[in-house]
């Protein structure tokens, strides 16, 4: 069997015949599978788009979101997130603020912040983090973290890490 590996005829008659089942391969194989994947995302494309305008004919001002954040001035935390609470009726008892330093690299300015939320229920949690999101576009969160509150049918605790870019 050794003498096979070291005799080069061997390979002057599989490499022509592998370089030849390539194109073979491609052929059979992989363009029916890109065609059958174009037109998947073709339809899917469609789909989105539709829901697309749906959801813009429903709430026009979506479009205004990244105007409407730099009408409400310079960005920081300890203004953002108390405002936000307020409009989802959490009381500020129940919002705890923490937030880095503002850390410069690759001339962008980011600022990193956790907002513990504490008996809270599932609606104002999900009201606060479309809200907050919405109304400042590159405003990022990392991390969601939901513990419910034992004995308490609709209490929760909320830990969130945002980021944003500046």
């Amino acid at each position: 069997m050794r003498e096979l590996y070291r005799n080069p005829m061997l390979y002057y008659a599989l490499i022509p015949v592998l370089a030849g089942a390539w194109p073979l391969l491609v052929w059979a194989y992989y363009l029916p599978e890109a065609k059958a994947t174009w037109e998947r995302d073709q339809q899917l494309y469609g789909e989105a788009q539709a829901l697309m305008v749906e959801l813009l004919e429903k709430d026009p001002d979506r479009l205004n979101a990244a105007e409407e954040s730099q009408k409400l001035g310079e960005f920081t935390y300890h203004e953002a997130v108390p405002r936000v609470a307020n409009l989802c009726r959490i009381p500020s008892a129940k919002v705890n603020l923490s937030t880095g330093d503002i850390v410069k690299s690759a001339g962008k300015k980011t600022q990193q912040a956790r907002v513990s939320l504490s008996d809270v229920n599932i609606v104002q949690t999900a009201r606060f983090l479309s809200t907050i999101q919405s109304m400042w576009v590159t405003l990022t969160c990392d991390r969601v973290k939901l513990s419910k509150r034992e004995g308490m049918p609709d209490q929760w605790n909320m830990d969130l890490n945002f980021k944003y870019d500046y």
